[in-house]
């Protein structure tokens, strides 16, 4: 018995080291990745294989960061970005949500709006811009209405899917303890769903970031969005880059505080 423990432990010690040896792995390749494509675009723009007016390089996009930041305005633009896509991301996800569990529980209404969530989801949602502004005026409220209509069908249809495609063996097993449909939607749907939950989540950042930039296009005088605008209007090409290099930072650091929460669930599952 004591020779099984002992061989239990090995093969546990074994695989604990192959698990740290993979992340380590893993995690020296993602930096040296980013380090390798730093060094080639610095190379490339100082012996002249591409044009750094057009390209910029690290070097130029760091001096730029730098300068905008001692003027005192990056900050500005960072915060309204980020609030703005935050109060968006936010809004989506619940609304979606929400408007998922109605039509799962109410199958004539789905039944009704099914097809123009498909449509709407189809919408170039740039072309609502000048209504928007029409609507909400020009500034936050337009960016981050602009971050919810981009988000909001995603999620609406992504977890009515989620909803739908639970077991129905199961349904009828918690129908036949005479639970009610209150019960079946906490106690069975939504957790079933919550993987998906979790995806829509990931996504979601990607696109209110997208719906914010979109938004700052169009009527914004603060934000990164805003930054990038001003800069290709007047030939600034390192304001743009710079400024695409904050908002791949912000995005990546909302990506990774939604990653944990896969990891969690996929543990306690």
């Amino acid at each position: 018995m004591k020779k099984v423990n002992n061989n239990f432990s090995s093969a546990r010690r074994n695989f604990l080291r192959r698990q740290r040896k993979d992340k380590f792995f893993v995690g020296f390749w993602q930096i040296a990745t980013l380090v390798i494509f730093l060094g080639l675009w610095e190379l490339l723009a100082g012996v002249g294989a591409i044009d750094p007016f057009f390209f910029s390089c690290p070097s130029r996009i760091a001096v730029t960061i730098v300068d905008l930041a001692g003027s005192g305005n990056l900050f500005i633009h960072i915060w309204t970005s980020l609030y703005e896509t935050l109060i968006g991301f936010l809004i989506a996800t619940a609304l979606g949500f929400i408007i998922a569990v109605l039509l799962w529980w109410s199958e004539r209404l789905r039944k009704i709006l099914e097809p123009y969530l498909i449509i709407l989801n189809s919408l170039p949602k740039i072309a609502l811009g000048p209504m928007i502004i029409f609507w909400v005026g020009s500034g936050s409220g337009a960016t981050i209405v602009m971050c919810v209509l981009i988000c909001v069908i995603i999620t609406t249809i992504s977890m009515l899917n989620a909803f739908i495609a639970c077991d129905s063996d199961k349904i009828l097993l918690m129908k036949s303890m005479h639970a009610n449909k209150f019960q079946i939607l906490f106690k069975l749907i939504i957790p079933n769903a919550l993987p998906e939950f979790v995806s829509v989540l990931k996504i979601n950042v990607g696109m209110s970031w997208v719906g914010t930039i979109m938004g700052e296009y169009l009527s914004s005088k603060a934000g990164l969005g805003y930054l990038i605008n001003y800069g290709s209007q007047i030939l600034k090409l390192d304001i743009v880059m710079a400024s695409i290099v904050l908002l791949c930072v912000l995005a990546g650091g909302m990506y990774f505080l939604v990653a944990p929460l896969e990891k969690r669930y996929k543990k306690n599952g």
